[in-house]
């Protein structure tokens, strides 16, 4: 079994390698909202325990994989990785404050606007083409979104809906960064990002009033499936084009609402299951046309 699922990736091209990678990302990552409603403290104290626990596991990560410490790897890799490192504070903080202050499928959803900012930011920033088949995909999951928008904002929830969109624009240039500096350290991005994240909200965060529940939740979420999905959906940009894996990434927009509703009983109106099965089918349907193209070849 092992070497057929090896030779299957051996057979199939980078691009849907990247895709296939994004993928797995994506499904970790929809777990996130389900670990930040759980925690049991305020939004800067769960951003805090996640940059905690995805320093340390990350750290440690990069120490057995490299052989070398953060520090010398961020001497190499300059600033192509502190910035997306930043980007990283940016896009997590908003997304931890926007759960924390509006529905899962609201945050979601609006996170669906991603592959389009990214493919502008790269046309303008890297020059780089966008296919037909990939614009088209934008357009459909851009429906999708418009219709879920016009059914979800009249409930007032504009704080956690902008907070969201702030987390779009982060992780649009963060990708398109990582895009053009494909031999950046993944790892280390996403370990310097929790420490970074951790920094700046320890002035706001209150561990002394932690309990262990809020402790063993935050670090099932922090060194584990959180900093995974993120160094999947980095490692990813190494294969496919920033629009593209923004794209594929989509996949949790639907998953994580899926997974609210299973937990949390959180129901999404009419127009965010309709478009919300936009989203979903576009994805699908985009990944099938990228696997028959490999084929192909």
């Amino acid at each position: 079994m092992k070497q057929d699922i090896l030779n299957y990736f051996s057979n199939i091209n980078t691009r849907t390698k990247g895709i296939i990678v994004a993928l797995l990302g994506a499904i970790l990552m929809s777990f996130d909202p389900i670990f930040i409603r759980f925690s049991g403290v305020g939004g800067f104290d769960t951003i805090f325990l996640f940059g905690l626990f995805t320093a340390i596991s990350m750290s440690a990560l990069v120490q057995l994989r490299e052989k070398r410490s953060i520090v010398q790897l961020i001497r190499t890799n300059g600033w192509p990785l502190i910035i997306p490192s930043f980007l990283m504070l940016g896009s997590a903080s908003a997304f931890v404050l926007s759960v924390k202050n509006t529905s899962v499928a609201n945050t979601f959803i609006i996170l669906s606007a991603t592959p389009a900012i990214a493919a502008l930011i790269s046309w303008i920033v890297l020059k780089e083409k966008t296919n037909s088949a990939t614009w088209l995909a934008i357009l459909f999951v851009i429906i999708g979104v418009f219709i879920v928008v016009n059914g979800s904002f009249d409930s007032g929830n504009w704080k956690g809906d902008l907070l969201a969109f702030v987390s779009v624009l982060c992780l649009s240039v963060m990708f398109t960064i990582l895009r053009k500096y494909s031999k950046v350290n993944r790892f280390t991005v996403v370990a310097l990002g929790g420490f970074f994240l951790a920094f700046v909200m320890f002035f706001f965060a209150k561990p002394s009033s932690y309990s262990i529940h809020t402790w063993i939740i935050m670090a099932a979420m922090g060194l584990f499936s959180a900093p995974l999905g993120r160094v999947l959906s980095m490692i990813a940009t190494r294969y496919a084009t920033a629009s593209e894996i923004s794209l594929t990434l989509m996949f949790q927009n639907v998953l994580a609402p899926i997974l609210a509703f299973i937990f949390f009983n959180e129901v999404p109106n009419t127009k965010s299951l309709i478009g919300g099965g936009i989203i979903f089918l576009t994805i699908v349907l985009y990944i099938i046309n990228l696997s028959k193209q490999s084929t192909k070849k």
